[in-house]
């Protein structure tokens, strides 16, 4: 094997957004080993070095040269490879065209055991690593693609990147790799900070790098980040017990945006304070990527940490400066907020009929008004008390109508949060203003429920109503279209009904419907119902399967009548106990159920003569009887448990039966009243599960 060295390649830029940054360091070494590899160049670790300015790759013993390659491949044998006249036949044509050479370079000889065959030979030779990795290079840059952001062109040049390209450092070892893309060419050089290290760096070699970079005054990500966490913990433990607040996704905006992070403190004045927090940190994190500090019980101070790119030595005036960019934000957020307060929560209602909810559907105040009356069949389906339906009902005439205010048009996520502030201020009720400010949760996989039965009822109407009307309008999710976000908000509604309204769906899905057709909105409402319950069905055996419940566990609950989701997960998972502690019982009863549901004949009814039974026909019937009590008063103390115990005790008596009688007996009356017992037993499972879906496929 040829030797190794060191492989550099630095794409220098100008300053590239972090989002599609991120996103060319997961492409840019797996394209780069590839290349490798399909280039025949052997090499060892390809490690990803970014900064805002520039986007590397580090690979570690790449091969100076291709090994040689000689082939030889045995074909047919010759009497079959060449006709009489020594011409190729189409099995000679079609081996050399597999193996990459011309028939007539096909040579016959013979192989160990004596007799003659046609054998391809082919030699590579080898290639030096230069002009491989100079086309990889180039081919690389272009490879590299930008979701969601237009790349650019510079100069006279066709070629594009997310940003300009200023230079390009591509060395093997010592010897410098030519590369041409758009103008620039490659180098020995790379470039340091604009203020640390400005101008050109030369890099020797690919292991001095890093440490060429950090001269220059430019981290890798690695340290940037590790620099950012330290100066925050020191924070954090200088203001005794304060707490930084770092969104990962601001966070890795901030070590992307900077190549010598120093972390300072800043502070605003008191005044600000005055406004809800909510509106303060997302200004502060979404335009400034500033940290807001909470102290030790919770609430928000003055201060916030800035991490700066500029000389350290100039903490001072970079602290200054960023101060007054927050302080006319923070004045834009007050003023926002002080008119807001001015305007009554009625008179901002009344304003949602110029918002449109969906072309289809009408405006958001008919939506409001919607869910005040499916927040009442909530409230009665899920039995929540006269006070909390009042609350929720309520909640549900306000829900939306922050969605008009200032606040919230200049900081759309906090559409709800800002509500709850506007209706404790109007007098409103906690729970009512709770309501408003949590009816959109669980906003992401991971978010919290909403807080209080009223906000669960307002969350679980919101999201129930979108639902019901873009299938009423035939608009329902298609794997690559959702617009309204439904596949989220069925998975909100199941979760809320599982974990604190305790009730199903299906009613709720109809009393959806009949908002909408009382908004004049008609479609085939038992279809349209039936297509939704389908949908939302179809989520919660998905979030059951995602849970690690066996698939064949979720099929058989999924058969039976039990769909509340509170009810769902606790019988999926009782029975996936219950058969985990003991698969053999539940491997019999499932074939057996399986028998007896294929030899049951529905038309026969479950009346039985039990004149003409013998003692194993009896037992069952007997265990049968017991087994549709205990299940029925076990359903209805929701003790699945137990449920799950009556179903099993069935196993023996149901074997018996089989092993002892023979069902399809001559004598008509003796032949259908065993068909009516079987009957009887498989109606004990009727409402609880398919547990043939158990049984093993042969």
């Amino acid at each position: 094997m040829a030797g190794t060295r060191d492989f550099l390649f630095e794409i220098g830029t100008e300053e590239m957004p972090s989002a599609p940054l991120i996103n060319a360091v997961k492409q840019l070494g797996p394209l780069v080993a590839r290349g490798l590899d399909e280039a025949g160049l052997a090499h060892g670790e390809v490690r990803v070095i970014s900064t805002p300015r520039r986007l590397a790759a580090l690979v570690r013993d790449v091969a100076a040269a291709t090994d040689e390659v000689r082939e030889i491949k045995r074909g047919p044998a010759a009497a079959i490879a060449f006709d009489a006249d020594g011409n190729p036949t189409k099995a000679a044509e079609g081996f050399a065209r597999k193996c990459g050479v011309a028939a007539a370079d096909l040579v016959c000889r013979e192989d160990t055991d004596g007799r003659q065959y046609v054998f391809a030979e082919k030699f590579v030779p080898s290639t030096a690593a230069e002009p491989l990795l100079s086309s990889l290079c180039e081919k690389t840059i272009a490879a590299l693609e930008w979701p969601n952001y237009r790349s650019q062109r510079w100069g006279v040049h066709r070629e594009t990147f997310v940003r300009p390209i200023r230079w390009l450092c591509v060395l093997l070892g010592d010897e410098l790799i030519p590369v041409t893309y758009a103008g620039v060419s490659s180098g020995n050089t790379t470039r340091g900070h604009r203020v640390l290290g400005p101008g050109a760096h030369v890099v020797a070699d690919p292991s001095c790098y890093e440490q060429v970079l950090e001269e220059a005054g430019v981290l890798t990500e690695e340290r940037r980040r590790a620099v950012i966490a330290e100066g925050i913990a020191a924070i954090e433990e200088q203001l005794g017990g304060a707490r930084v607040d770092t969104p990962q996704k601001v966070l890795d905006e901030v070590v992307n945006l900077c190549e010598w992070p120093t972390v300072l403190v800043g502070s605003f004045d008191e005044e600000f304070l005055q406004v809800p927090h909510e509106i303060i940190c997302e200004s502060m994190l979404s335009n400034q990527r500033y940290f807001p500090i909470y102290d030790a019980s919770g609430a928000l101070t003055r201060q916030f940490v800035v991490v700066a790119n500029g000389r350290p030595s100039c903490a001072e005036t970079i602290v200054d400066g960023n101060e007054r960019v927050v302080r006319a934000r923070l004045f834009d957020a007050k003023f926002f907020y002080d008119e807001d307060l001015k305007v009554p929560l009625e008179e901002f209602r009344s304003r949602l009929a110029t918002v449109s909810f969906q072309e289809k559907l009408g405006s958001v105040l008919q939506k409001s008004e919607r869910l005040e009356d499916l927040a009442l069949a909530i409230s009665h389906e899920a039995r929540v008390g006269a006070e909390a339906a009042s609350d929720a009902q309520r909640a549900a005439h306000f829900a939306k109508a922050d969605l008009v205010s200032n606040a919230v048009v200049e900081f759309t996520s906090q559409q709800g949060v800002m509500g709850g502030y506007y209706a404790l201020a109007a007098g409103e009720r906690p729970e009512v203003a709770s309501a408003i400010r949590d009816h959109y949760r669980p906003r992401f996989a991971g978010d919290d429920l909403p807080e209080g039965t009223a906000a669960c009822v307002v969350a679980v109407a919101d999201k129930l109503d979108t639902i019901a009307g873009m299938f009423a309008i035939g608009e329902p999710p298609t794997g690559s279209k959702d617009p309204f976000a439904l596949r989220r908000s069925a998975i909100g509604v199941i979760n809320i009904l599982r974990e604190r309204l305790g009730c199903g769906f299906e009613k709720l899905v109809d009393a959806a419907l009949a908002s909408y057709a009382e908004q004049g909105i008609t479609c085939d409402a038992s279809e349209v119902s039936a297509s939704i319950v389908a949908f939302l069905k179809g989520r919660m055996e998905q979030m059951a399967r995602d849970a690690k419940i066996p698939a064949d566990v979720v099929a058989a609950v999924s058969a039976g009548s039990v769909s509340a989701p509170r009810d769902y997960f606790a019988l999926c998972e009782a029975l996936s106990a219950a058969r985990q502690g003991d698969p053999e019982t539940f491997e019999n009863l499932a074939t057996a159920y399986a028998r007896a549901s294929h030899l049951a004949d529905d038309g026969l009814g479950t009346e039985v003569d039990a004149a003409l039974m013998g003692d194993a026909e009896l037992e069952l019937l007997s265990a049968s009887d017991g087994a549709r009590t205990a299940v029925a008063e076990a359903l209805e103390a929701r003790d699945f448990s137990r449920v799950i115990a009556a179903l099993a005790a069935l196993r023996e008596p149901i074997d018996r039966f089989f092993d002892d009688v023979m069902v399809m007996a001559e004598d008509t009356a003796l032949r259908e009243n065993r068909l009516r017992l079987l009957n009887r037993f498989s109606s004990v499972f009727a409402d609880v599960a398919d547990i043939s879906a158990l049984a093993k496929k042969k």
